[in-house]
């Protein structure tokens, strides 16, 4: 598939309106579900367990499909694919919010995964297509900002939802809301994404078999990290996702010198720029998704607030990140890697504040100090996220760029199980001698993390000193 630069600048326009609602839908998603949980489990009487499932079933399918489906966009139109995975997403949304039992929400929950999985690296590659130089690093920005948007309001959207209608059919609208949104994407994509042909290169092919090697791989790293808690014996799946994970890379090695296309051309990992940056993002998801997690845990048990307090918590932070990520847009275009590397830097300190301020607010201190400690990740995270794609993804040839971005969003997946995991096993270990010392316990892992993101965007600065802008 070529590059194609030829879109007037009000076409480019909405193909970023399209592109950037479906992914708002898919965000919302998984935000939204959260103050949702306890309503689901008084009304389908859903165990912890079933619980669970409702939460990470999406992360996992989602997490399996991505490089698949971008390399499937890659050959045969992305526009295509972008707009299966809206009408999968949309069809198993329906399901989800008329599911009679856990059983079925978590089969649609799943499905809803992977219609998001199709479209997402869609998304990456339909920018990386049509957006060059300075307009692709805004169209990323604005990426970013819409990510930001998505977390912040997802769990004030899904409140207020619930809060509407009545008991036990609130938790339904926060799929249901889904059905019409998917509707208005798919006739928005059909009018306006432009049409794309498949590719004819000879002997392209999807690659089944390194499809399900790898899909199988990711699968069985992610589950331990899911299941763990209610089976430790499902560790034993991790060794053998990482074995099936290394005959994957032979698999592609062998069928790329049979003289077929694999699914990912390692050739790729030798893209300096493409390699560390996937890298970094994937340590830096490790950390980042947890740091949240854990507020609401200190703010609610540790400082004996409301639900409604520790998401408030959160939210100047929030905002902060969304403004950050548009301008970051504008900003990594001068300063490249440095701006990440800022990023990172600010988000390690925010880490140090908030650690501060736990054992103040146990010591008597008001809980918004915690929220004034935390903006330093949110003016951070705005200049990480958005940024990181547009050098990450930079020298990646077109025709290959819906595969790079699943491959980094496959990072990110990969990255958020095993930080979820880690830094919650290490905060509850610790809860016995008190919120403030596991609060510190899981943020030093959190840091620990940051910092070998910093590490990596470091060594990249570096090697790129002088070639490093957009």
């Amino acid at each position: 598939m070529t590059a194609d630069s030829t879109l007037a600048p009000k076409d480019r326009n909405k193909v970023l309106v399209v592109l950037l609602s479906s992914l708002f839908m898919a965000l919302v998603a998984v935000s939204i579900i959260n103050v949702a949980l306890p309503s689901i489990e008084k009304g389908l009487g859903a165990s912890s367990t079933g619980l669970q499932w409702v939460l990470s079933g999406y992360s996992l399918t989602f997490g399996i499909v991505l490089v698949a489906a971008g390399r499937a966009g890659d050959l045969l139109g992305r526009e295509r694919l972008f707009i299966a995975g809206v009408a999968v997403f949309g069809i198993f949304s329906l399901l989800a919010a008329l599911a009679p039992t856990i059983l079925v929400l978590n089969i649609s929950r799943a499905f809803m995964g992977i219609g998001a999985g199709l479209m997402n690296p869609q998304t990456t590659g339909i920018i990386q297509q049509h957006y060059r130089g300075p307009e692709r690093a805004r169209a990323f920005g604005m990426f970013g900002a819409v990510v930001g948007v998505a977390v912040a309001i997802g769990p004030v959207l899904g409140g207020t939802i619930i809060n509407i209608f009545p008991e036990g059919v609130g938790w339904r609208w926060t799929m249901g809301i889904n059905v019409p949104l998917s509707i208005i994407s798919i006739i928005l994509a059909l009018m306006w994404l432009p049409k794309t042909p498949r590719a004819q290169a000879v002997k392209h092919d999807l690659d089944p078999v390194g499809a399900l090697l790898l899909g199988a791989a990711v699968l069985l790293f992610m589950l331990p990290f899911m299941m763990a808690s209610d089976n430790r014996a499902t560790w034993w799946f991790a060794p053998v996702g990482v074995i099936l994970g290394i005959a994957w890379l032979a698999w592609e090695q062998h069928y790329r010198y049979s003289g077929r296309s694999p699914m990912v051309n390692l050739s790729l990992f030798r893209i300096r720029t493409f390699t560390l940056g996937s890298a970094m993002i994937t340590v830096f998801f490790a950390g980042t998704t947890t740091i949240w997690v854990l507020i609401a845990q200190f703010v609610q048990n540790g400082a004996g607030e409301s639900a409604l307090v520790a998401g408030m918590v959160g939210l100047p932070s929030a905002v902060v990140s969304i403004y950050t990520s548009y301008i970051g847009g504008k900003l990594v275009v001068k300063h490249g890697r440095w701006l990440v590397v800022t990023g990172l830097l600010l988000n390690i300190t925010g880490l140090c504040l908030a650690v501060w301020a736990a054992f103040a607010i146990v010591n008597g201190a008001p809980v918004w100090v915690l929220s004034l400690a935390v903006l330093p990740i949110g003016f951070g995270a705005g200049w990480i996220t958005s940024p990181n794609q547009t050098l990450t993804l930079r020298e990646v040839p077109t025709n290959h760029g819906g595969t790079a971005g699943g491959i980094m969003q496959t990072g990110q997946r990969i990255g958020t199980s095993v930080g979820t995991a880690a830094v919650t096993g290490l905060y509850f270990s610790h809860i016995s001698s008190g919120h403030d010392v596991a609060f510190l316990w899981g943020y030093s892992l959190i840091a620990l993390f940051m910092v070998l993101a910093l590490c990596i965007a470091l060594i990249d600065a570096v090697k790129g000193r002088g070639q490093d802008t957009v």
